[in-house]
């Protein structure tokens, strides 16, 4: 009957449309009530779930963004990147793939990397010769790379919700990352073999020195807060915190680009970013919860450990095709929240590491993001390239099959997720 509630009532309001943070709280209630369990508890779940200080690292890691991103970095990288391949045949291409991944390191979020830098990108592209469909969606899957290459708020809620180390996650995300990089970046330079792309001037050393010293405060952020979280001096909500210092010091008094009256608006939409977040993981949480106490998990564990017969490369099919699907539909934190209880179970008893567990879950919604219909990096792309989700699901076909390619590699050779994780003490 709860089982019957819970999703009945979860498909219906996703089928109307409502919004997943509402839909989760109401399926959620709903399935209370049905099982004649006090209400009350919803308080006491949102509370215990919301106030994990790991938590505290998405609203800083969020301000950090969002600060970096007001100073210009965004075009400051866009820069350095052409002064160095910007003369090669498809160079724009592996611009927009180099400084979204550069840019991921610092906003942490695949939808703020392509809002951040289509507006610039995506109109070069097309003056260099790419269609305005394909630059879109290489835009939208560059941007994707944010919530895999560290540090990834993604990583910050999977961690909490595992208890696994958030240092280690964010570097096992390193290694997946450049590969989804270089797949795309492949990829984009094999279109372009067959337009008439337009290249520009080769730069000399000294302009890009000069593009490198002005772009090098954006740079070392990711540089401090990957350092200082492997060399233990700080955790990674320290880290979070100190990369919002170090935003504001650069944008208050290096380059002089923010003043009281922005920081106040950076704070208020820094704020209203986050309590997103935290809604729906809050409501996440406690659709979780109903599925645990229910018993729901629990039956579904036991069959996923009864369908793949104790074998790993089964296991690691379901999750695949289970997230793959999800992806489409959900966003990263609601994903989470729901199936990594699920998966949790059946993994330590595979004998699965769960950090290799967490990168593969990460990649896969990664490509959530660039898959229709709720494809959030699609729509943010379409948005700012000016074209529909149909042509740019189109163009984005080749590219979701790399990505696709590299979780292949990702899932079945640990070393790809794990190698790097071997040298922190």
């Amino acid at each position: 009957m709860t089982t019957a509630v819970l999703f009945l009532t979860f498909l219906v309001l996703l089928l109307m449309n409502v919004p997943i943070a509402i839909t989760l709280g109401l399926a959620s209630l709903a399935a209370l009530l049905a099982e004649n369990i006090d209400p009350i508890i919803v308080p006491m779940n949102v509370y215990a779930a919301t106030s994990k200080f790991v938590l505290l690292a998405i609203p800083f890691f969020i301000l950090g963004g969002n600060v970096m991103e007001k100073v210009g970095i965004s075009g400051k990288l866009i820069v350095l990147a052409e002064k160095f391949v910007g003369h090669m045949k498809g160079g724009m291409a592996i611009v927009c793939v180099l400084v979204a991944t550069f840019f991921a390191a610092i906003s942490g979020s695949g939808p703020a990397t392509v809002a951040a830098l289509g507006m610039i990108i995506i109109p070069a592209m097309v003056k260099t010769g790419y269609s305005k469909d394909f630059s879109s969606a290489l835009m939208a899957s560059s941007g994707a790379i944010g919530v895999i290459i560290p540090p990834s708020i993604t990583f910050v809620v999977y961690g909490s919700i595992a208890g696994v180390s958030i240092g280690t996650l964010f570097i096992g995300g390193i290694i997946p990352g450049i590969l989804m990089a270089l797949g795309l970046v492949t990829v984009a330079l094999l279109a372009g073999r067959k337009l008439d792309i337009v290249t520009m001037p080769k730069s000399s050393w000294k302009e890009r020195m000069v593009a490198f010293k002005d772009a090098i405060w954006g740079l070392m952020m990711p540089v401090i807060i990957l350092g200082g979280i492997y060399g233990g001096i700080f955790t990674p909500t320290e880290a979070a915190a100190v990369s919002a210092v170090y935003g504001l010091f650069v944008g208050l008094f290096i380059y002089k680009s923010i003043n009281l009256k922005d920081l106040y608006k950076l704070l208020v939409d820094s704020t209203a970013q986050t309590s997103v977040v935290m809604l729906i993981t809050a409501t996440a949480s406690l659709f979780a919860w109903v599925i645990t106490v229910s018993g729901i998990g629990e039956a579904i564990s036991s069959m996923f450990i009864n369908v793949t017969g104790g074998n790993v490369i089964i296991f690691f099919i379901i999750v695949n095709i289970i997230l793959l699907i999800a992806g489409a539909f959900l966003d990263s934190t609601s994903a989470l929240f729901i199936f990594t209880p699920l998966f949790l179970p059946v993994a330590i008893a595979l004998g699965v590491n769960l950090v290799h567990l967490g990168v593969v879950m990460i990649v896969n919604l990664a490509i959530g993001l660039i898959t229709p219909p709720v494809g959030v990096n699609l729509y943010v792309a379409c948005g700012i390239g000016d074209i529909n989700l149909h042509k740019i699901s189109v163009a984005v076909v080749p590219l979701v099959v790399t990505a696709l390619l590299v979780l292949l590699l990702v899932t079945y050779v640990p070393g790809v997720s794990m190698f790097l994780t071997g040298f922190m003490g």
